[in-house]
Order: C-alpha cells, then sequence, then structure tokens
C-alpha cells in the first residue's frame, strides 16, 4: 500500500504519518512538504527527523502550489490514498496575508484534485476544518448544517476545498472524505496556536490575551484522538451507492466537550505548576489580560461527532487536563529542556 501524506512536517500529518508506518508494515509513506516558516522550522525537522528513521518513509521537499513539482510526485510514487494536510492555517493569519491562503489553499487543492484525477486514486482524505460553521449559534455543530456563511478568508478556502472534492468526487468517480477538525492540540503542537502561546508568554512572565473576555467555547481535541480518526477513515473510502451521489463524506473530528477559554488557560496553567514549567506559586489570574473579540475569531466551536462514531465506532475522548497534562511534559522536555 503506498500513501501519499501532504504536510509531513506539519502537526496532523506527522502524526498521521508515523501511526501508518508503526502499524502497518506493509504500507509505505511519501510525505510532501515545504517546509513553509510560518513557525520555526526545527520543530518541523523535529517531526521529520522521526519519521525518517523509517525505511519505509520517502521524503520531497516541495510546494502543493508547483503543479510541475506535485504530477512528478504522482508519476514517479503513483499513490493509492492520499491525505492532504498541506495548508495555510490561522484565523488571523488570514486576515493580514489573504493572496498566501488563495495559492496553498485554493490552487493547491486545486493541483491535489487534477493528480487524483490523472492517476486515480483510492481514497482522497483531506483536512477541513471546524471554522467552516461561520458564526452558527445551532450548536453543537452537525455535519447537516448550513455551513455557507463563513467570517474569515481561512474558513472560506476550507469551505471552498469541500465543494471542489465533492466535484471532482462526482465528475471522476474520486472517493473523497473532508475531517472537520476542531481545535487540534498536543505534544509537538504548532507554536502559533493559543494553548502553546500561552506556555510561551507565561514562562517569559509576560500576560497572555484573552479574547471575548474568556467566555468563548473551544471544542479542544487531543492530537492522538485526530490521528485514530483519520487512520480509520483512510481505511474505508465511502463508496457510491447511488448512481446521483458521489463517493463523498465529510465528518467532524473534535471532542464534543467545549470548554470557555478562561476554563482552558486555568487547566493549563495547573499542568504546568505540576510539571515545573512555571514555578511554584505562580499567579495564573495576573497574567490574563481580558481583550474583547477579535476579527475573524468564532463565538462557539462544539462538534457532533455522532456519524464519524456510526460509521467507525469511534469519536474523541481524551479529557481536556489528560491532553494538556501530556503537553506540559512535552514542552518541559524539548522546549525548556
Amino acid at each position: 500500500m503506498r500513501v501519499l501524506i501532504t504536510g509531513v512536517a506539519g502537526f496532523i500529518g506527522s502524526g498521521v504519518a508515523k501511526a501508518l508506518l508503526d502499524r502497518y508494515d506493509f504500507l509505505s509513506v511519501v510525505g510532501v512538504d515545504n517546509m513553509d516558516a510560518y513557525y520555526d522550522i526545527s520543530l518541523k525537522n523535529h517531526r521529520l527527523a522521526a519519521l525518517l528513521e523509517s525505511p519505509r518513509f520517502e521524503f520531497r521537499r516541495g510546494d502543493i502550489a508547483d503543479r510541475d513539482f506535485l504530477e512528478t510526485v504522482f508519476e514517479e510514487f503513483r499513490p493509492q490514498y492520499v491525505l492532504n494536510f498541506a495548508a495555510k492555517v490561522g484565523v488571523r493569519h488570514s486576515v493580514l496575508h489573504p493572496e498566501d491562503y488563495i495559492t496553498a489553499n485554493i490552487n493547491g487543492f486545486f493541483n491535489i484534485l487534477e493528480s487524483c484525477r490523472k492517476y486515480p486514486v483510492r481514497h482522497l482524505v483531506f483536512a477541513s476544518s471546524s471554522s467552516v460553521y461561520g458564526a452558527s449559534d445551532h450548536v453543537p455543530y452537525s455535519v447537516a448544517d448550513r455551513t455557507d456563511a463563513p467570517v474569515s478568508l481561512y474558513a472560506a478556502t476550507k469551505k471552498s476545498n469541500e465543494l471542489m472534492a465533492h466535484a471532482y468526487s462526482g465528475l471522476y468517480d474520486i472517493p473523497c472524505t473532508g475531517l472537520r477538525f476542531f481545535t487540534v492540540y498536543g505534544p509537538a503542537g504548532r507554536p502559533d496556536m493559543a494553548y502553546f502561546k500561552f506556555t510561551d508568554s507565561l514562562v517569559r512572565g509576560e500576560k497572555i490575551d484573552i479574547y471575548n473576555y474568556g467566555k468563548c467555547l473551544r471544542d479542544f481535541t487531543y492530537i492522538d484522538d485526530v490521528v485514530e480518526a483519520v487512520v480509520r477513515v483512510m481505511m474505508a473510502p465511502p463508496e457510491k451507492s447511488d448512481p446521483l451521489k458521489p463517493p463523498y463524506a465529510v465528518y467532524n473530528v473534535g471532542n464534543g466537550d467545549p470548554v470557555t477559554l478562561v476554563g482552558f488557560v486555568r487547566i493549563l496553567h495547573e499542568e504546568l505548576l505540576r510539571e515545573g514549567v512555571l514555578p511554584e506559586g505562580h499567579d495564573c489570574e495576573a497574567h490574563m489580560n481580558m481583550i474583547p473579540m477579535q476579527q475573524g475569531d468564532m463565538q462557539t466551536t462544539y462538534a457532533d461527532t455522532s456519524s464519524l462514531e456510526r460509521d467507525f465506532g469511534f469519536s474523541p475522548s481524551t479529557s481536556l487536563r489528560e491532553g494538556l497534562r501530556a503537553f506540559a511534559h512535552w514542552y518541559k522536555e524539548y522546549v525548556r529542556g
């Protein structure tokens, strides 16, 4: 079995690649990543180094927005499964650099679809986002809900990916599954994510900005749960049971247990104290700067994962405290160590 993973040096991509290589000795992986310097590239190299230890892993450095590069990889490797995690991420960054999101998330994903058309695959799994639900106040978010009112360009590009994949699935009979991830966190995660930035700031003795005065609700999903969902979904492509419907599916991947941002920070603080990352007696409340909602942010993210559980017998369940404890331990060893 040959699997192509784009964004393989990223948080989710590297985790999925490692799980596949560890579990299945009949499987080989080629990983693609442009090693973008959006955040510290040393962390990407750290993730990649672990994958390169496997003789069944190959790495190709390049950009999915480069059609010639991508077609060369498909021609050489002929993947049977494609997992696309390459993207420009982050709501706030998309406000400042919109052109980067069109290049990576629209043009790049178009190239993925075209390559899957020219070199037929058994299954294309791609990363979508909980941000496609926009400002909907209907919670928990169901995959049956309307998703046509994004509040950021990032969200709009992810919804566009879903529509493009649906069209290609129907036109060319490509089995496609989109996964709407809900605030993924854990060890070796992205440094631009709130929990990582909060930790860095607290360690430096700085205050942390708590948007919407801490009232935002977030559905935090631990990385191991996300990896498990991806692997299960990859192995079971959607079938064309109706000639009028394409072999296409979309699922929420979330914990289904949202917490307030303030509550999240307090648990993170407790686990950082427990690991000795912060000194005994460190005052959490004194380091929180309560400010209004930021442009493009969502008030609530809350996943209904019933369809994932129905079709794959799985739904994420790692508690926030358990996940943040693992992150705090990793942070102490990798960042502080």
